[in-house]
């Protein structure tokens, strides 16, 4: 089975957020940002009501305030942060053979992947897992990183699934 399809900048972006949204480690450390600054929010509140002359109960509504806004627009921000430095990434430096057109040719061994950078092989058991989502196929080389098949590229996104899904130890 052969596929053709094109890799643009905004199809890795998707994948690491894609990455990052099922990240155990992302998930974690988001968290974490997100439900720990707030506890030194109100910890703020407290010593400058301590060590200054405002009534803590001034000092907590405000924190507070601050708190559940932090809560609930924190993870926007962390997202678009990614995203921004992603981008900037891309414009670092050339992106020849990353970005472009690629051909991926599959068979019962592994697979080749073919584009202006040249061709990389590799074997069923090199890829280490499988994951999907409504626009793009990951066949994941790494804890990291992945090929990245975008569905709008294939006459048959069925038969490309099942096929990977076969090939594929992890499914």
């Amino acid at each position: 089975m052969e596929i053709t399809y094109n890799l643009t900048e905004d199809d890795f972006l998707h994948f690491n957020m894609f990455h990052l949204k099922h990240s155990k480690f992302a998930i974690q450390s988001l968290n974490v940002q997100r439900f720990l600054t707030p506890v030194f929010f109100i910890l703020m509140a407290f010593l400058l009501s301590k060590f200054g002359n405002i009534p803590f109960l001034e000092l907590f509504i405000v924190f507070s305030i601050t708190s559940i806004l932090w809560i609930i627009f924190y993870p926007w921000y962390f997202y678009n942060t990614v995203t921004r430095r992603m981008k900037k990434m891309f414009k670092e430096g050339k992106n020849v053979g990353l970005l472009g057109e690629h051909v991926l040719t599959l068979n019962d061994e592994g697979m080749v992947e073919s584009s202006a950078n040249g061709q990389i092989k590799v074997k069923w058991s090199g890829i280490t897992d499988f994951k999907k989502d409504e626009q793009y196929f990951y066949l994941y080389n790494s804890s990291v990183s992945a090929y990245i098949i975008p569905k709008r590229d294939l006459n048959n996104s069925e038969e490309v699934e099942n096929f990977l899904k076969g090939k594929v130890s992890t499914i």
